[in-house]
C-alpha cells in the first residue's frame, strides 16, 4: 500500500514539475519570438494593405475618387498597425502570466521532488 502511495506521489510531483517547466518554455519562446520580431526582424510585422479590401463605391453607390481610396487605404493601414500592437501586448501579457504561474509551480515541485528523493536514500 505504501508503494502505491509513493508511486502516486512521485507521479504527481514529476507531472507538476514538468507542467511548470512546459509553461516556462512556452512563455519564453513567445517572449523571444516577440523580441525578435520587435527588434531584429521588423519586417515580420510589416503591415500591407491589399487592394481587395478597398471599397470602390460609397454607400450610395457612387464611385470613389482616388483621394478617397487612398484615405481608405491609410485608415486600413492604421487599423492593422493598431491591431498588431494590441496583439503584441496580449501576447506579452499572456507570456508573463505563464511565467508568473509556471516558475513557482516548477520551483516548488522540483524542491519537493528533490526532498522526496533524498528521504528515499
Amino acid at each position: 500500500m505504501t508503494d502505491k502511495k509513493e508511486l502516486i506521489k512521485n507521479i504527481y510531483l514529476y507531472s507538476a514539475t514538468f507542467i511548470g517547466l512546459i509553461l516556462i518554455i512556452i512563455a519564453s519562446i513567445q517572449l523571444i519570438d516577440l523580441g525578435l520580431k520587435t527588434f531584429i526582424f521588423k519586417k515580420a510585422d510589416e503591415v500591407i494593405v491589399y487592394p481587395v479590401y478597398q471599397k470602390l463605391f460609397d454607400p450610395e453607390g457612387k464611385e470613389l475618387t482616388e483621394e478617397e481610396i487612398k484615405k481608405q487605404q491609410e485608415e486600413q493601414r492604421q487599423f492593422e498597425i493598431k491591431q498588431r500592437e494590441i496583439e503584441k501586448q496580449r501576447k506579452t501579457a499572456n507570456s508573463l502570466a505563464m511565467l508568473i504561474v509556471g516558475i513557482p509551480i516548477f520551483i516548488y515541485h522540483l524542491k519537493l521532488t528533490k526532498r522526496n528523493d533524498e528521504t528515499k536514500n
